[in-house]
């Protein structure tokens, strides 16, 4: 059994992916080829906004949005402290200051009133100037944006979403990627639409922005002159061959590899509801998850390192996100990042496992996943 089956998907796919990867062999347009500029606009139709750059990775993403906004140095970005690295390694990188903020417990995503409380703490502080909010799409499911564009707008910052695990979820028909001013996902192979290697893409509906990011993609080129760099930018381009492979997967997961990842955490959750010392993922009533992991609590009880040890060795692969918090990351010791306190995602950190999940999971496989995880309980 994998954790996310990459193997099944391509022996499904298999034809019409290499028929794909051939044409751009045969062409030897190996960068900006027809294929991105193509997958491009099915994505910003799919997501519903005017704009998609792709680039190199998910982390780009974010970084290119925060660099087309000015953020630097005496900037606050406000992130979960429940997250991948990348959210916080972003800001921090170009100079500004994460501000991490405590998630809930029931959704794993940023809690809007300790947003709120978080912003006034630094306008109180007065050593950094609140400038942006990244809201993170965590585990599949979109984050609250209502509320958290409410506090956005009444403290006058700017929302970027990051969607690299919630490609493909909604909150009523708008899709994951265009709650943001600017909204960023990933393409690495195990999120819910990846490629067969690292690549990323921007989304906004703001024209100005669009072509900035566009220039700082690719070394802050001209749009006119690619010799002319009218601004400090970086390398980070989707090459054609992922977009080429993207453009199948697409299709797929438009199709039927949503509905097949929803089916299978449905049953997983009939086969595990009522279950003594398990909390199971839920999904606010109006939102769609993409199901990048599903998720459960185990209770304080139970031995979680034994519980991976038991279900590995029948067969079944489990993964922890995420094992520490991110204001206690080394990266942020002695900063005013690691001041942050965050008791919800501490506890999560020490009682989250992950189980596999993914659209070509079979019933029988799920249903041992259950037995096996409710036998060690």
């Amino acid at each position: 059994m994998q954790f996310r089956d990459l193997q099944r998907q391509y022996e499904k796919l298999k034809d019409s992916i290499d028929k794909s990867i051939a044409e751009v062999l045969f062409s030897a347009h190996f960068i900006s080829g027809e294929q991105v500029t193509a997958l491009e606009n099915t994505l910003a139709d799919y997501v519903g906004v005017k704009h998609c750059i792709t680039c190199g990775n998910g982390t780009d993403a974010i970084s290119i949005a925060l660099m087309a906004w000015g953020i630097g140095s005496g900037d606050a970005v406000f992130v979960p402290d429940f997250t991948f690295f990348s959210s916080g390694e972003c800001p921090a990188a170009i100079g500004a200051t994460p501000v991490f903020v405590d998630v809930k417990k029931e959704t794993y995503n940023l809690d809007p009133e300790a947003l709120e409380q978080e912003v006034k703490k630094v306008l109180t502080d007065g050593r950094y100037k609140p400038r942006a909010v990244i809201g993170v799409d965590l585990f599949g499911l979109p984050a609250e944006y209502k509320a958290i564009r409410r506090i956005c707008d009444k403290y006058h910052l700017l929302l970027l979403e990051d969607g690299a695990q919630g490609f493909g979820g909604r909150i009523g028909e708008k899709r994951a990627c265009s709650f943001g001013d600017i909204s960023t996902t990933s393409f690495f192979p195990a999120k819910p639409l990846g490629c067969y290697g690292d690549g990323g893409a921007i989304f906004t509906d703001d024209d100005m922005l669009a072509e900035r990011m566009r220039s700082i993609a690719v070394h802050g080129k001209n749009r006119e002159d690619k010799y002319d760099n009218i601004r400090l930018g970086m390398n980070s381009r989707l090459d054609t061959l992922q977009a080429a492979v993207l453009q199948q997967k697409l299709q797929a997961f438009k199709d039927y590899e949503l509905d097949d990842v929803n089916k299978a955490a449905e049953l997983y959750t009939k086969c595990l509801s009522g279950v003594s010392g398990l909390i199971l993922p839920t999904v606010t009533e109006g939102y769609y998850s993409s199901w990048a992991q599903y998720t459960i609590q185990l209770s304080q009880d139970i031995d979680r390192t034994a519980m991976q040890e038991r279900l590995k060795a029948q067969g079944i692969p489990t993964m922890i996100y995420y094992t520490k918090p991110m204001h206690k990351q080394g990266a942020f010791q002695g900063t005013y990042s690691a001041e942050a306190n965050c008791p919800v995602t501490e506890e999560l950190c020490n009682r989250v496992l992950c189980l596999p999940i993914h659209p070509y999971l079979t019933e029988e496989e799920i249903e041992k996943v259950a037995e096996t995880l409710k036998q060690g309980l």
